[in-house]
């Protein structure tokens, strides 16, 4: 009983060196809620979500009224250890 104690302590040990060295701060929903107020104040931004790239990874979607260079270039390339993908949304209408 004592080894299965140990080994499943040096298991979660490593997890979390591991998500650490990814610099991974939490769940994605998590980061998403904790940074969309903050990305909801860009020019531009008109939308904040989690997705899937193209390799199937996890990213954080930020949903952009035009393709506009500037106002991409303020949205950050990783959020909270995550990637970040830009689509342009266009501007939500009034339904």
């Amino acid at each position: 009983m004592r080894m299965v104690r140990s080994v499943l302590l040096l298991v979660v040990m490593l997890g979390s060196a591991a998500v650490g060295a990814c610099g991974v701060e939490g769940s994605i929903q998590q980061v998403k809620e904790q940074h969309t107020a903050e990305l909801m104040t860009l020019p531009g931004v008109v939308s904040v979500g989690i997705g899937q790239n193209s390799n199937g990874e996890k990213v954080i979607l930020v949903g952009m009224e035009s393709a506009d260079a500037a106002a991409q270039s303020a949205v950050p390339e990783r959020i909270g250890g995550y990637p970040v993908e830009i689509r342009v949304a266009g501007r939500p209408a009034a339904q």
